[in-house]
């Protein structure tokens, strides 16, 4: 497969994006439906959209989706991929394609989205996200992969940023002006996220602040905010783990702010995936988000 332009292969109304609201969202969890539901005397709970990871709805029927059909009804919500090894050597896998569009296809969601990452090798899966050099190869792969998703799915998605603790002495391309390449040559949108962002910088020692200035905010559709652990590395210096267990801090609350100030308000979602709260923890988070949105109405113009 050639590194082509999607909108040479798709017809205009399917390349271009179903949306969400600018507002802000939160990852969906099992224990927290029924309190989301029976929020506000039964009108649900104040919130824009839900995410959920696409493969955690790959199974026929069952709890899950009968929890999503209900959220569904009343609420948008984003499709995130954790497993499609989109930055993989190898290619994708037709098999696990054919279950994401399947939950694509039923659910309709407002945005679709997957990492810039690998997590595949033979017949091996990671359970994690892993990094990729950034070279003229490996973004002919990228591009190739993104292009047989987004012509599978009949729709543009988004590719998020990663959070990393590693660089690759083989990179030639800085990592902004390499999604933004992607995008130039797949058509595909990218998905912000700011924890991301902070957690690479801190482990990097780059500025946070500069990357975002450099980075195409133009092209985002979607940000994720997250929480994120602390530790330190074998010389003592600090090292940021994407943990997705505890609060947003302050420093990426003040990105998320600069961020906004180039983008205007998106579809900002909370993510928290490990030692999951009350649902009133996540939802104080999401009110958070939405009071730093509403400050952020006009888009700006970025030059």
């Amino acid at each position: 497969m050639s590194a082509t332009i999607l909108s040479a292969n798709l017809p205009p109304s399917s390349f271009e994006p179903a949306s969400l609201p600018p507002r802000s969202g939160v990852g969906l969890k099992t224990q927290h439906v029924d309190a989301i539901l029976a929020a506000n005397d039964g009108k649900g709970a104040d919130v824009g959209f839900f995410e959920v990871h696409a493969e955690n709805y790959m199974g026929a029927g069952g709890m899950p989706h009968d929890q999503l059909r209900r959220i569904r009804e009343r609420y948008p919500v984003s499709i995130h991929g954790v497993g499609m090894s989109i930055g993989g050597a190898q290619p994708i896998d037709k098999d696990h394609l054919a279950r994401f569009k399947a939950v694509v296809d039923r659910y309709e969601p407002g945005m679709v989205s997957e990492h810039l990452a690998w997590s595949t090798h033979d017949d091996v899966f990671y359970n994690d996200l892993l990094p990729l050099p950034y070279t003229d190869e490996t973004l002919q792969t990228v591009v190739e992969h993104i292009d047989e998703v987004q012509s599978a799915l009949g729709r543009r998605i988004l590719i998020e940023n990663p959070s990393t603790y590693v660089t690759f002495v083989e990179s030639d391309w800085s990592e902004f002006e390499f999604m933004k390449e992607i995008a130039r040559r797949s058509g595909c949108g990218l998905l912000f996220d700011v924890n991301n962002v902070f957690v690479s910088a801190t482990n990097h020692g780059f500025s946070p602040q500069a990357y975002i200035d450099a980075y195409p905010t133009e092209l985002v559709q979607e940000i994720h905010l997250a929480g994120h652990a602390s530790d330190s590395d074998d010389d003592g210096n600090p090292l940021l783990i994407d943990a997705h267990d505890r609060p947003v801090c302050r420093d990426v609350w003040a990105l998320y702010r600069q961020t906004l100030s180039r983008t205007g308000p998106l579809p900002s979602l909370v993510e928290w995936d490990n030692e999951v709260p009350e649902w009133e923890v996540l939802e104080a988070e999401a009110a958070a988000t939405e009071q730093i949105l509403g400050s952020n109405r006009i888009r700006p113009q970025v030059a």
